[in-house]
């Protein structure tokens, strides 16, 4: 896939004609309404007519309306061509997806584009799609009816779609192009700089309207962001020193930015079929083993520098007589000796009324806890470890939890200091509330990560992301503003210094480190950042990468694993259907890397690379950082899919 970037990137050629417009262009003469023998004055014979005024004058009166059709024929014209012609452009579409043969070939040589609103949402995005021309021209009045009613972007006679992040816009200013993803793969040129302007500036403030609801000036910006947070709304004026003195503190410099190419090896490739298959998850553990989760039990693999590899053996699980259901979540604890399973009691609700805890040797459920706070029952949508690398830690008896609403830390030891065990309870014993606080509604809780000392960051529905000292759950020492997406999954380094948060179309990469008063580095997990807020940086597929995804939405993004003071992340990853997609950690946070040239508003990054599978990926993660080898710098990839696990590892010497 390495590939894919430059062929999307490449200058748009004329060579390459739609086959449908050359069809078209020979129906028109087809179904012309003057007979050739008429049109060019000779008779059926062959022979010279002599025509009569009267019928000259019809003839030259049709060879007109002929002429002006011709001139304004798609295929005759350019937008160069018509300088007077408003919001021209030239339209192409990709064909051949990944495969070499694949290309640009043009759709519209002149096509005009329009950003218009419909009176209800539902009636404008049918009328997108069924070709209704008659609808289409009731809507298409910019400023139209109701400011409730959202934007979207007409081309031509092919393109009408919702203005949004799942358009995957990209953008290339110095080709005066923009490239979109819309039931295929598009691009649109611009006769002028000028017009790619104007466009670019009617796309931003659509999209603006579209996420926020509000309309997109100065006041509703910060109403939005908030005055500490204008570097988001405004990152071409932004500060970016902090990423560059984020760069230059490691000793390592970037990599080569140059997109990899597809003859090129980049992995080393261990694959075998998993036991029974229907794996749901995935466990990495940094000691001996590794877990797969599946619907009829839990796999143990052996970890090794080179990957993981199957040892041959199943957890059965069994305890008081409940019937197996597959965890939506398995939390390793007590130096992986234990795991705590989370089952929601109902799969289409993502919440649990507790939790299971496993003893790995034996394979029998020890305890089965419930959840409960000031004598009522509770629910939790997620648990993870205290802290980064936690579960290494062979006494660890408390684990975090999290709701729509709440934060907190249960704790497995009753009051009295004695840890409470199934076979001395007739009844599912309760997990102590540690501490922690239950919000006023409106937080939409989603996801959430730990830090190596124990510090949380939390994200939402609304895409904001809060982050919160180990020492207070109640309230966040900063809260980043949302970017219109829902936050499903979030990440963080074990130093607190950079947090990544996964949404359905990209991932969003955020530096918590700012300079207090008095100059000393800080993170925002530590106090307040106030307006020293570095803009954040996109993590994207090219529109190209992005349709061959299919409709599927990014997954699990997250940093390689590191637990130790001193060692920085390397790499971050997240999937998407079949694919895994692996992205330099380094590269992105280095200001002067060519995919951030000529960009316009948040900078996103397209180089990357992806590891293809034939069926949708469960989980991809870096093994920890002890698994490293001498020829890789980085731990191996691990990538499970429903029937088969694979481990990679990824050297520098490639």
């Amino acid at each position: 896939m390495g590939g894919s970037q430059s062929r999307e990137g490449l200058d748009l050629s004329d060579s390459d004609a739609y086959s449908d417009e050359d069809e078209s262009g020979r129906e028109d003469e087809e179904v012309s309404p003057v007979p050739n023998a008429t049109i060019t004055g000779l008779g059926t014979s062959g022979t010279l007519n002599s025509a009569t005024p009267s019928s000259l004058e019809e003839i030259s009166s049709k060879l007109k309306s002929l002429e002006l059709k011709y001139s304004n024929s798609p295929s005759s014209s350019t937008p160069s061509n018509n300088p007077n012609l408003k919001n021209a452009v030239k339209l192409y579409l990709h064909i051949g997806g990944s495969l070499p043969t694949a290309r640009w070939v043009t759709s519209e040589k002149l096509a005009t584009y329009s950003f218009f609103r419909s009176s209800s949402s539902s009636s404008s995005y049918a009328s997108a799609h069924d070709g209704n021309s008659d609808a289409d021209s009731a809507e298409e009045e910019q400023g139209g009816s109701g400011s409730s009613s959202p934007w979207f972007l007409k081309i031509g006679s092919k393109v009408r779609a919702r203005v949004g992040p799942e358009l995957q816009l990209k953008t290339f200013p110095d080709q005066k192009r923009v490239d979109f993803v819309a039931d295929g793969v598009w691009a649109v040129k611009f006769p002028t700089a000028e017009a790619y302007n104007s466009f670019q500036s009617e796309y931003q403030r659509c999209i603006f309207e579209n996420i926020y609801g509000f309309e997109a000036n100065e006041e509703n910006r910060v109403k939005v962001f908030g005055k500490d947070f204008m570097a988001w709304a405004k990152p071409d004026s932004a500060d970016d020193s902090i990423w560059e003195d984020a760069v230059d503190s490691f000793h390592n410099p970037p990599p080569p930015s140059s997109p990899a190419k597809e003859t090129q090896s980049l992995f080393d490739e261990f694959e075998e079929a998993a036991d029974q298959g229907g794996i749901q998850s995935l466990a990495l553990g940094a000691l001996d083993n590794s877990f797969l989760v599946g619907n009829s039990g839990i796999q143990v693999l052996r970890n090794f520098n080179n990957g993981v590899h199957g040892k041959g053996i199943s957890v059965r699980i069994s305890g008081n007589g409940n019937t197996y259901t597959t965890p939506k979540k398995a939390l390793l604890m007590r130096g992986e000796t234990n795991m705590m399973l989370m089952s929601p009691a109902d799969s289409a609700k993502p919440h649990a009324s507790g939790v299971n805890q496993l003893d790995i040797e034996t394979g029998k459920i020890v305890t089965e806890w419930k959840f409960e706070k000031d004598g009522t029952d509770i629910s939790m949508m997620d648990i993870t470890n205290d802290s980064k690398g936690a579960q290494l830690d062979p006494s660890e008896s408390t684990f975090l939890g999290l709701d729509g609403n709440r934060l907190c830390q249960w704790d497995m030891r009753d009051q009295r200091g004695l840890v409470q065990n199934i076979a001395n309870s007739m009844e599912s014993p309760v997990l102590h509330w540690s501490q922690g606080h239950q919000f006023a509604r409106g937080t939409n809780f989603q996801c959430f990560a730990t830090t190596g000392d124990g510090s949380i960051v939390v994200g939402s529905l609304d895409g904001k992301i809060r982050l919160y000292s180990k020492s207070s759950m109640r309230m966040a020492k900063t809260a980043f503003p949302g970017l219109g997406s829902p936050i499903t999954h979030v990440d963080v380094t074990f130093d607190g210094k950079w947090i990544l948060g996964t949404t359905d179309t990209y991932l969003i990469l955020i530096c918590t480190i700012f300079k207090d008063k008095d100059g000393k580095e800080k993170t925002g997990f530590s106090g307040r950042m106030g307006n020293r807020i570095a803009a954040p940086r996109l993590l994207k597929l090219t529109p190209l990468d992005s349709h061959l995804a299919g409709k599927n939405k990014f997954q699990k993004g997250q940093f390689s694993w590191v637990t130790e003071n001193g060692k920085q992340e390397k790499h971050l990853v997240a999937t998407v259907g079949k694919f895994s997609v692996i992205w330099n950690f380094l590269q992105v946070k280095n200001s002067n890397h060519e995919c951030y040239r000529n960009q316009e508003g948040l900078k996103s990054c397209y180089c990357y690379r992806i590891v293809p599978k034939d069926v949708s990926i469960v989980d991809s993660r870096f093994m920890h950082e002890k698994f490293a080898g001498r020829d890789s710098p980085e731990a191996p990839l691990v990538v499970a899919t429903p029937m088969k696990v694979s481990s990679f590892s990824i050297s520098s010497r490639r």
